[in-house]
């Protein structure tokens, strides 16, 4: 048998190519390239999303006021005045919504059978619940609110007062006892601006 030459052997399969000369000069394919640029956007729009999550409070709301309901097309001042007077001074978690000239406007509140003696919507001396100067409201639980206000719905029983200047309250009323409101209550007032 003939000589093979130096270094050969016979029956040997010969060695692969290391690594680095099997990668050299090799880019990576059309298909690779859009599969990282995917996976790039994907981590970019969850970074995105948990960031806008973190701080969603910061979000500009309506009219650059917190307690403006989507809509709006008017700023309440910060300190609400209804039927000539200021909403109590413990009203909580208070929501609005205007449009057109007119508000609708909700807040939760201990003082709410003092404010609506003061603002005259419930005459000085007549019993909370008198007749003459309101109502039963719709029953269902929860009260529905009215269409563009925002925030918690009213529970039932609820009462309601009309006075004769166009200014609209309901009241969450006790459902333990008839002659008293819940404590505190919420309370929906619908008004005229101006």
């Amino acid at each position: 048998m003939g000589d093979s030459g130096p270094g050969i052997r016979h029956g040997a399969a010969a060695a692969p190519p290391p690594a680095e000369e099997r990668g050299a000069g090799r880019q990576p394919g059309p298909g690779r390239r859009s599969a990282a640029l995917g996976v790039a956007v994907l981590a970019l729009a969850g970074f995105a999303a948990g960031a806008v999550w973190l701080f969603r409070d910061d979000l500009p709301h309506p009219l650059g006021d917190k307690r403006a309901c989507a809509g709006s097309d008017q700023r309440l001042p910060d300190r609400i005045v209804v039927h000539g007077t200021p909403i109590p001074s413990d009203a909580s978690d208070v929501h609005y919504f205007t449009r057109n000239g007119r508000a609708v406007l909700s807040f939760r509140s201990g003082l709410l059978s003092d404010y609506l003696r003061g603002a005259g919507i419930l005459p000085a001396g007549a019993d909370l619940f008198d007749r003459r100067h309101g109502g039963v409201g719709v029953a269902g639980e929860p009260y529905k609110l009215p269409d563009g206000l925002c925030g918690p719905a009213l529970q039932s029983p609820v009462w309601y007062y009309d006075s004769a200047d166009g200014v609209r309250v309901t009241v969450e009323r006790s459902p333990l006892y008839g002659d008293a409101l819940r404590f505190p209550a919420r309370a929906v007032l619908t008004y005229p601006l101006g």
